[in-house]
């Protein structure tokens, strides 16, 4: 159930009893012509942290239990294209809020960073007459939870928060939220008195004369997972499966790069993730509790607008900051291009603008949601913005074959934090993905997803894809120019050894690929140096050299003693 390939027969299956099935793009009534509001729709916009792409009801029937998100699904549209540019939470949630890729917001890594001359979308929606509010987690750069600009009401808390209130203060964590600019103790759990904020806020606080925009960012179900009491044995008899490219085969492992072999027995591998001896398979009980508090939530808010008939007038969009693995590959956690990594879910709901039980495979980027929000609220978008505004695909007057959404490209830069994982950059054109690694002497990849949506099979060394490779290589180089045309990698201070254990009984490091081991004076041996051109791959074709090189001794004794008579 975890694979791509039935990804959307779990999407089209019934989530509970009595619930319709969203219908396909070709059932959906179309709606082209919609009456003119007398005011802006309200917003909600509900993220949710390392929420993986199939994490929810609707998609996982009778192993996950989400029903009041997997209802909004069944009234609203579900996209199951979602995607992240970047994988990473402030890098994640920076683009989400300044409409820009990493490469030009700044923030490229989780530790602190400078928010400094960046806009967040909200401050347009003021300028439109919008009341905003934030609510949750903000984890962008600086750890402090002080209040940002574009929003009139702000809840937040230091670094990644705490699911129960800390007992003491650290730099990076806190037993105190930030209300508005003062010290508040937290009082209970997180995403329950998160909502409380919210909801007091709906009800009392905004002004109510104003369209509204919530912004609700939930800490769950962020490590180290932690369900409500309510929701604490849930799962405690369900059997959680993990992907098949979990396990450690042969063939699992062909053509894998070492140091995703390597990441296996790391922090971040499903041997020994997070250092720890909890199996996958158990952790999973916690993470979905969790997530069962989320869904709580989410019941809460969408009672009260249909209670205040505002369920009409009023658009909300469920989606997570990035994806989750939870053993492709041997992998844990996110931060690669891998698809459960740059995957994520979409639910957005509307009735009576939003089709209803539709499933739209129309490609979303957090990088949308920024212009997209402003065209909803009827504001010019501002210049800065790098991605497309979606409304005309969501509310059913762009049809999604009409959508061309163009290149999909993926940044991540490299953590001391967290070194198994390189820098990483990829594209994806017409359903095949391009991967590239920064700084590492490792292999590329490269991935038909039409044909191998699992992304076991690496292409990269195939004859038949060499030309596709080297088209995507240059694309991908090209659109990772930031906005002065430069190609940067930014990098922070390196302040420790990051998280680089392994279990001792564990699995050693991986060997390179057998076809990178040759004896000495291979007579291609400059080839491999030089740009894959064509040249170069029609030699490779017929099973020449490009460049005859001699072997190096025999190079060195010519050039000294001259040619031999």
């Amino acid at each position: 159930m975890m694979g791509a390939a039935c990804f959307i027969a779990c999407a089209l299956s019934p989530a509970a009893p009595g619930m319709a099935a969203p219908k396909s793009e070709a059932q959906r009534v179309t709606r082209d012509q919609q009456p003119q509001q007398q005011r802006p729709r309200n917003i909600i916009f509900i993220l949710v942290d390392d929420l993986r792409f199939d994490g929810l009801g609707f998609l996982q029937p009778g192993v996950v239990k989400t029903p009041h998100i997997d209802r909004m699904a069944k009234e609203g549209s579900y996209f199951p294209n979602a995607v992240v540019t970047s994988s990473l939470c402030s890098p994640s949630r920076a683009t989400i809020l300044t409409g820009q890729t990493a490469r030009n917001h700044g923030i490229v890594d989780n530790n602190d960073g400078t928010e400094a001359g960046l806009t967040y979308f909200p401050s347009y929606l003021q300028q439109a007459g919008y009341s905003t509010a934030f609510v949750g987690k903000w984890h962008m750069g600086s750890s402090a939870d002080s209040p940002r600009p574009g929003f009139d009401k702000w809840v937040s808390f230091k670094g990644q928060g705490n699911y129960w209130p800390a007992k003491v203060e650290t730099a990076h964590g806190s037993p105190n939220l930030n209300v508005d600019g003062k010290v508040v103790p937290q009082k209970g759990y997180i995403t329950d008195e998160l909502t409380d904020y919210a909801m007091n806020w709906l009800t009392k606080e905004r002004d109510q004369s104003k369209p509204f925009f919530l912004y609700l960012s939930h800490k769950g179900v962020h490590s180290d997972p932690l369900p409500p009491p309510r929701h604490a044995h849930q799962y405690d008899a369900t059997q959680f499966t993990l992907p098949a490219s979990a396990a450690d085969t042969p063939q699992n492992n062909e053509g894998k790069p070492v140091w995703v072999r390597n990441q296996r027995n790391s922090w971040h591998g499903i041997d020994f993730f997070y250092n720890a001896d909890v199996p996958m398979t158990e952790y999973l009980k916690y993470y979905y509790g969790t997530l069962s508090a989320i869904d709580d939530s989410v019941g809460r808010i969408m009672e009260y607008l249909r209670q205040h008939n505002l369920d009409k007038d009023t658009l909300v969009v469920f989606t997570s900051d990035n994806g989750y693995m939870i053993g492709e590959h041997g992998l844990i956690d996110k931060r690669n291009a891998y698809q459960p990594s740059v995957r994520v879910p979409l639910v957005v709901w509307e009735p009576g603008t939003v089709p209803a039980g539709t499933v739209n495979e129309g490609r979303i980027r957090n990088l949308d949601f920024a212009p997209t929000f402003l065209t909803v609220a009827g504001a010019s978008l501002p210049p800065q913005f790098e991605g497309k505004s979606a409304w005309d695909l969501w509310s059913g007057k762009q049809s999604p074959k009409d959508w061309k959404p163009g290149d999909f490209v993926y940044e991540y830069y490299w953590e001391y934090n967290f070194p198994m994982t390189p820098g990483t950059f990829a594209i994806e054109r017409d359903g095949v993905k391009y991967i590239q690694y920064y700084g590492v002497w490792d292999t590329d990849e490269l991935y038909d997803l039409n044909s191998d949506p699992d992304e076991m099979r690496n292409l990269v060394n195939e004859p038949g894809w060499a030309a596709k490779k080297q088209e995507l290589r240059l694309a991908l180089y090209e659109q990772l120019a930031d906005r002065n045309g430069r190609h940067v990698i930014p990098y922070g201070a390196r302040l420790s050894i990051g998280a680089v254990r392994r279990d001792i009984d564990g699995k050693r490091a991986a060997d390179f690929p057998a076809e990178w081991y040759v004896k000495p004076n291979p007579s291609d041996r400059l080839d491999p140096i030089m740009p894959d051109s064509p040249a170069k791959l029609k030699a490779q074709a017929e099973g020449r050299p490009l460049v005859r090189t001699p072997p190096l001794r025999e190079e060195l004794t010519r050039q000294v003693e001259g040619p031999s008579n």
